[in-house]
């Protein structure tokens, strides 16, 4: 039996957020959760990103480390990780049946994502993790990974309007919901929030006497270098003194990865002042080999270079059209187009995702995402003319694979794939299985054309 015959049968569960099916599930199978330290992980956006520098950060110190990430873009595997090798498929399958076989039938049946995460759990304290670092899956009080008294370090990356229809309609709602996951005297580290989002966050913090660490941006010092100095806040209950500064190569693209990383970094230094053994060269060799597939990310198409990003907010997709913006030519003054790919799923807000990406000049080629609740294409192109009436291009296609195809039949186009993960999974899913070889372009020159 494959993973997603596994799981098949608890996809009619949907999304139902709530702690007392997973606790009851991780009971019954003897609390794998009690046995392992971790970093536990909330926020809109960068979540992903930081659990993979300090993945890597804390491999390359020589500690054991599990780390449990989603959505996966092309294999279930992806989200389960030891020492930076995701977990094989046969070893995934025999841990999702044995969380399946510990599942009480009287009882109400977890989640697909609960019984997935539980088998992170296993996974983790079978192999005897020194540390694991968990990526909340949806909000955080609720969510199946909130599940630990005392995490070494809470982080909530960033806070913006995204999955508003659960976890509520304004910036401090969501704020709630992810401040949740903070846990009594344990040390939180938080990115750039708005200032309700702030607010929210830090009056829990206190409340729970958290000591509170706030980075500003790393500074960029040279070409894909960075530096950062990190202290708690004042009147934060900390009992941590303010830390040196640190240089740290910086592989992952984008002006938004100076706070993430930032972010990330204030992380391991809090767990140096824990004990920890985590050198300065784990620090920069560990920084220098996190990879993350699908963020601002350069590959090709048959010979053509791409980009990828989810972009899958309005926060995202201002990160992503920042960063575009730095490699189009600015001194001569002319507009130089974008040529955007696109398909986002029905839940998200197109309108303001849009008005973030798009300009005058630029063409937009809209695809539907497969497999999932996607946005119809023909009502966005309504959406993105009306946004955006100055757009040279506006097509749908009915797959992807056409879309690029039309895209690439011209050698200097500037192409972005985003607006939903899914739809970057897909992408990946072509690569793999047309055997294409996935590239990793770290250039970011200025494009000329």
């Amino acid at each position: 039996m494959d993973i997603d015959s596994l799981l098949q049968p608890l996809t009619r569960f949907g999304v139902h957020l709530g702690l007392e099916r997973i606790q009851k599930l991780l009971a019954n199978l003897g609390n794998p959760h009690h046995q392992v330290p971790i970093i536990h992980v909330a926020g809109t956006n960068g979540k992903g990103s930081v659990c993979a520098y300090l993945s890597s950060v804390f491999t390359e110190a020589g500690y054991r480390t599990g780390r449990y990430t989603s959505p996966h873009l092309v294999d279930w595997t992806e989200r389960i990780c030891l020492n930076e090798q995701q977990i094989n498929s046969q070893e995934l399958c025999e841990l999702l049946i044995q969380v399946k076989e510990a599942i009480d039938p009287q009882e109400e049946s977890p989640t697909k994502f609960e019984v997935i995460t539980a088998a992170a759990w296993l996974y983790f304290a079978q192999h005897k993790v020194d540390i694991a670092v968990l990526e909340v899956g949806l909000g955080g009080r609720l969510d199946a990974t909130n599940v630990c008294d005392q995490p070494l370090v809470t982080i909530i990356t960033s806070i913006s309007r995204d999955h508003w229809q659960r976890l509520g309609s304004t910036v401090a709602a969501i704020a709630k919901e992810k401040a949740g996951i903070l846990k009594s005297g344990c040390p939180v580290v938080i990115g750039q929030l708005p200032p309700e989002a702030e607010q929210v966050v830090g009056d829990r913090a206190l409340e729970l006497q958290c000591p509170i660490f706030k980075p500003q941006p790393a500074r960029e010092v040279a070409k894909g270098w960075a530096e950062v100095e990190i202290k708690a806040e004042e009147n934060s209950n900390s009992r941590f003194p303010i830390t040196k500064s640190i240089k740290y190569p910086l592989p992952l693209q984008g002006e938004i990865q100076l706070i993430n990383s930032a972010v990330a970094i204030a992380a391991v230094e809090i767990l140096q002042q824990q004990g920890w053994k985590i050198s300065e060269q784990a620090i920069v060799e560990g920084m220098a080999k996190t990879k993350w597939l699908g963020r601002m990310q350069w590959t090709t198409w048959n010979n053509h270079k791409l980009l990828l990003d989810g972009a899958h907010n309005p926060a995202a997709a201002k990160a992503l059209r920042n960063y575009v913006d730095t490699l189009l030519p600015q001194s001569d003054g002319s507009q130089v187009s974008v040529t955007w790919v696109m398909g986002m799923l029905s839940t998200k807000e197109h309108d303001v995702i849009f008005k973030n990406l798009l300009r005058t000049n630029d063409e937009l080629h809209l695809v539907s995402v497969p497999n999932h609740s996607s946005a119809d294409e023909d009502e966005l192109a309504k959406l993105a003319k009306n946004i955006c009436p100055g757009l040279r291009v506006c097509d749908t296609y009915s797959d992807l694979s056409s879309a690029l195809a039309t895209v690439f039949s011209t050698d200097d186009n500037f192409v972005v794939l985003c607006g939903s993960l899914y739809l970057v999974g897909h992408f990946l899913q072509l690569q793999k299985y047309s055997g294409f070889h996935l590239d990793a372009i770290h250039e970011t020159t200025t494009l000329s054309h």
